[in-house]
């Protein structure tokens, strides 16, 4: 058995639990819940309601981020973030990539400013917009060409 099957087996999730977690951690970049749906229509799932609902199972299990600047939902990268008060995401323009990262720096700063200002956090989301390196590499065009 594969360590995802493994995974999956020991969380005790539905079938389309199992389908929409299976989709996100094999693509490349953050995908919404129509793309899910439309991809996995020949699975068995037919409504947006049924993506919801595994989307927020996942959510509630800590295998699924949603990216709320882009409405849209990337499997975990770290299996233990959610025991971590701040997960980040730094995404990339050009390719659409979301690199996760948690941070305890950015959390000491974020929580420094919010009690000398007063202010009950409750959940805190950092999303930076940029370009990979990947393409930030494509983007040199080496001297001599046009």
């Amino acid at each position: 058995m594969s360590e995802r099957a493994m995974a999956t087996a020991e969380l005790k999730l539905t079938k389309n639990q199992s389908l929409v977690l299976d989709l996100l951690c094999a693509s490349d970049a953050p995908m919404s819940a129509y793309s899910i749906l439309d991809q996995l229509r020949s699975e068995g799932l037919r409504a947006p309601l049924q993506v919801y609902r595994a989307l927020d199972k996942l959510i509630g299990l800590g295998v699924v981020h949603r990216l709320e600047s882009m409405n849209a939902f990337v499997a975990c990268a770290h299996p233990a973030c959610h025991s971590v008060e701040m997960v980040g995401f730094a995404i990339c323009e050009s390719c659409g990539k979301a690199l996760e990262f948690a941070d305890n720096d950015v959390v000491e700063i974020l929580s420094g400013w919010a009690r000398a200002n007063g202010f009950d956090a409750k959940t805190t989301s950092v999303e930076i917009k940029g370009t990979c390196e990947a393409c930030q590499k494509k983007e040199i065009i080496p001297s001599g060409t046009k």
